[in-house]
């Protein structure tokens, strides 16, 4: 058969629908490493800088007559924080912390607790040990129940109302009622933090572990794998995102226990909350600032601390999408 030579040159060089060239798929815009880095931390500094010229502009524009309410940035910084410190009183300070970690290794700081930095510095620990005790306890008890909730649904049933309940009820209006009960020492200041703690992590570890796939799930069935084993390696894995939520959000919680047990107590050591009360008494606008930055340090420490574990410990095999 012959074929005409410009038929077939038209032929060949048609494209059809199998011939032609995809379409191409614009490829996603990623962001350069130094535009990441400088975004991580101009963004947070201009906000810093915004919020330091409000503070010293505020008591002006809010409160004339009455600036004392609001001493300027350099003064709280100044007094609660340079004024009378030392070699000496640092090394003091380290020395508290080390008798209280190192077990029966118990010595006399001898801490000067007139200067203000010390005596937030010694009420800020006594708060960080009551608060991270309690949310040892918390996370103990939560992962437990959450772990069996998650195994037998009549659980979660029985349990899951009174968390909610636990939860609603005010942390102020129970203060008083542990303290009736068990006193107004380390014990009763550390089951506020418990109670207040309690509820994210019991939420947040048993989403986590309710939300392994169904055909992992089948997986599982069909090599008969056992319910511990099935729990053990399917689903405390799929759970540590979210138990890693939970932890970081009943941190913050924790410190919040500590200082608001602390406040109303007013027993025992003193920590966080019994200098802010003495502070406000006092009208000692300074020390007041300087010991509310030391609880907003204190919970952002913890807060760090879990954000850091969590990247230690799924960073390498779970990433969050984002944009930009």
């Amino acid at each position: 058969m012959l074929i005409d030579p410009d038929t077939r040159s038209d032929a060949m060089t048609e494209p059809t629908a199998s011939t032609a060239p995809a379409a191409a798929t614009p490829s996603p815009t990623r962001t350069a490493p130094s535009d990441r880095t400088t975004a991580s931390w101009a963004g947070p500094l201009a906000v810093f800088v915004a919020f330091i010229a409000f503070w010293y502009a505020a008591p002006y524009l809010f409160f004339s007559g009455r600036e004392w309410l609001l001493p300027p940035p350099h003064d709280v910084i100044n007094v609660g924080f340079i004024e009378g410190m030392s070699f000496g009183q640092l090394w003091a300070l380290v020395k508290m912390v080390v008798s209280d970690v190192v077990p029966f290794w118990s010595i006399d700081p001898g801490l000067d607790t007139s200067v203000v930095f010390v005596a937030n510095a010694e009420a800020t620990w006594l708060s960080a040990k009551v608060a991270l005790t309690g949310l040892g306890a918390a996370i103990v008890l939560g992962s437990g129940l959450a772990m069996a909730m998650s195994q037998a649904k009549w659980i979660e049933k029985a349990f899951y109302p009174y968390l909610i309940a636990l939860q609603a009820v005010p942390i102020l209006a129970l203060v008083p009622l542990i303290g009736s009960i068990w006193g107004f020492g380390f014990f009763s200041r550390m089951l506020v933090c418990v109670i207040i703690a309690f509820f994210p992590i019991v939420a947040n570890t048993l989403f986590g572990l309710l939300s392994a796939k169904k055909s992992h799930h089948e997986l599982f069935a069909l090599h008969g794998a056992s319910r511990g084993t099935r729990l053990r390696k399917l689903m405390v894995p799929a759970a540590l995102p979210a138990m890693f939520t939970g932890l970081r959000i009943a941190a913050g919680l924790s410190v919040v226990g500590a200082i608001v047990g602390d406040f109303f107590f007013r027993r025992g050591d003193p920590g966080l909350g019994s200098l802010l009360d003495k502070y406000f008494a006092r009208i000692a606008q300074e020390e007041l600032f300087a010991a509310i930055i030391m609880s907003a340090a204190l919970g952002i420490g913890v807060f760090a601390f879990f954000g850091w574990l969590r990247s230690r410990v799924i960073g390498k095999w779970h990433s969050e999408t984002g944009v930009g």
